[in-house]
């Protein structure tokens, strides 16, 4: 693989093809693994990690300037931000509404356990882990990708990839 063919620019159009076919297969298997981690294995980091292999995926097989289309680094980090917020937002609600931070204020009868609402606000808090995971893994990747270090004498210098 030559460096006009690596993350700036693309990979075969067999590859392509076959991200075409497999990404939203693989998105909507990190969504499942996010909204049902709480019944079964998965959860919001386990999810968070699928969905940013979606994202990698796309930008490693059609270059950097097709993934900021999609995602750019500023929704990214709006992203991750918003995960964070909501993460703590739902711990505060929850310290308001009973008293106690991270007590789970929507009830459930055992009536319901195994149901999609069974498990509170672990949903909601695995949502928000999904969102800062996927975007935080995202863009350490992108980081990553887009710079090079450069060993000069003694010093390491870290510079943008054309």
């Amino acid at each position: 693989m030559t460096e006009n063919n690596s993350v700036s620019g693309g990979m075969s159009e067999l590859v392509k093809t076959v991200c075409v076919a497999v990404e939203e297969f693989i998105f909507v298997f990190g969504c499942y693994l996010v909204i049902y981690g709480h019944l079964s294995p998965g959860g919001g980091f386990a999810g968070g990690v699928i969905l940013a292999a979606v994202f990698i995926l796309i930008m490693l097989a059609f270059g950097k300037e097709r993934i900021l289309k999609i995602m750019p680094r500023k929704r990214a980090a709006f992203i991750e931000s918003l995960g964070a917020l909501l993460f703590l937002a739902v711990a505060w609600a929850e310290l308001y509404i009973s008293g106690i931070f991270f007590r789970n204020f929507i009830p459930s009868s055992a009536a319901g356990h195994f149901k999609l609402m069974s498990g509170g606000t672990i949903l909601i808090y695995n949502i928000a882990i999904a969102l800062k995971v996927m975007a935080g893994l995202f863009l350490v990747f992108f980081v990553l990708s887009i710079t090079r270090v450069i060993l000069e004498g003694d010093k390491l210098k870290m510079v943008k990839k054309q």
